[in-house]
């Protein structure tokens, strides 16, 4: 396999790009009174998925990570550029597999896949930078949540053990445009993350439940991450999709309260993870 053979299996054109693989930069033409929102992820062998994982599987999460993002800001997608660094353990059939996982899931949400770069290494190390759009002005954000909304999170949660295949809740974001008042998508687990978009806002939240998938505890839904699903919250005079499971309160900026108690947010970290 050569860079230039992989590259001539991949879609050279899609309707929302001027110029997209096959020259040095892709041209993207944004529509009038939109704003754009970007976002990249890494997509690391042994940090986020294992070599004998499907790699159909492994190349749709690699995307689907990154739409969560978009999905979290409100956001349509747009485009993503795909740079990916192989082992020599990848051969063509698990080259292919990847890219026809991707580009499944971007043909699924309209996303053009606009380039990359592609590269060796001992460690397959993907990158997806996903580029999406909202109505000017109406990004969904972390730091809008006040004291009386209700908190919702989009689906059950239980983290990456019970979840495999996330699906990026994008069609759900755009029903909360003009609704929600913060948002944020669960990557690190429910607890750090509403944690996160009450430091931002400057208030404490009461999570009162916690819908759990099938066999999942509530340990793993509030620390272990990857679900994937939105946390967001809104007024109670408007109606929004999802399942309620609290409130936000005045108090100390990031402060949670679940059954009485204090939790505190316990997620996951690269950084403390390293081994």
């Amino acid at each position: 396999m050569t860079e230039d053979a992989i590259l001539r299996k991949l879609p050279r054109k899609h309707p929302n790009l001027v110029l997209g693989i096959g020259d040095d930069c892709a041209i993207f033409r944004p529509k009038p009174n939109e704003d754009l929102v970007f976002t990249t992820d890494l997509f690391i062998e042994h940090v986020h998925f294992r070599r004998r994982d499907p790699p159909q599987d492994v190349g749709r999460r690699a995307l689907a990570r990154s739409l969560s993002d978009i999905a979290a800001m409100g956001g349509a997608s747009r485009f993503c550029l795909v740079t990916l660094a192989l082992p020599a353990w990848t051969d063509e059939a698990w080259i292919d597999g990847f890219y026809n996982g991707l580009i499944q899931l971007a043909d699924d949400t309209k996303t053009a896949l606009a380039g990359g770069d592609l590269s060796h290494a001992r460690q397959l190390t993907c990158d997806v930078m996903v580029c999406g759009s909202v109505p000017r002005g109406k990004a969904l954000r972390r730091d809008g949540a006040r004291p009386g909304d209700l908190i919702y999170v989009s689906g059950p949660l239980g983290g990456w053990r019970h979840k495999q295949n996330p699906e990026p809740r994008l069609d759900l974001a755009k029903r909360l445009r003009g609704k929600a008042t913060a948002c944020i998508d669960i990557s690190d687990g429910l607890a750090l993350d509403l944690h996160r978009v009450c430091l931002a806002s400057g208030v404490s939240a009461v999570i009162e439940t916690v819908p759990l998938l099938d066999r999942a505890t509530l340990k793993q839904a509030l620390h272990d991450g990857e679900d994937y699903e939105l946390v967001y919250t809104a007024p109670p005079r408007v109606r929004v999709p999802g399942l309620p499971i609290g409130a936000i309160q005045k108090g100390a900026p990031g402060k949670l309260m679940l059954n009485g108690k204090e939790i505190f947010p316990v997620g996951y970290d690269h950084f403390r993870n390293r081994t």
